[in-house]
């Protein structure tokens, strides 16, 4: 089980590092005039969301692999639903960065460099509230 928990947690950091550094990526897409600056952040934006889709991937099996060990307890446990709750949120956020950069690949992509500065912060407020419910446990 440890070694479980372990590599769920290892595809879980870099998976994070990963969505929250996508949408600085589309801060700079969104602010850029220049096309070649705009063709390199597009680049990074596509290799990055590629990169980190099969750690989302992962990190997902690995968690529900986890909860085989203990179903009986993770099925009537409050703070575990709350967590889940906020994983499905964070995998819908991951596939509307995977929209957002379609969108900056295609030239189509019309929102600003503040409203990326806004959505770069939910995946933050998504790990303090999944780091909460797993540590503090508290229903």
């Amino acid at each position: 089980m440890l070694w479980v928990k372990t590599f769920h947690l290892v595809f879980m950091v870099s998976w994070f590092a990963g969505i929250f550094y996508l949408p600085r990526i589309f801060v700079n897409l969104a602010m850029t005039e220049n096309d070649g600056a705009f063709n390199q952040l597009n680049t990074m934006a596509q290799k990055l969301y590629r990169f980190i889709t099969p750690f989302m991937v992962l990190t997902v099996v690995f968690g529900a692999w986890l909860t085989t060990y203990n179903w009986p307890y993770f099925k009537t446990a409050g703070w575990f639903h709350g967590k889940v709750f906020l994983v499905v949120l964070l995998v819908i956020y991951h596939f509307i960065c995977g929209h957002f950069q379609k969108q900056f690949a295609d030239g189509r992509c019309e929102k600003s460099h503040v409203f990326f500065r806004w959505f770069n912060e939910f995946p933050v407020l998504i790990l303090v509230g999944i780091m909460i419910l797993v540590v503090v446990k508290p229903f």
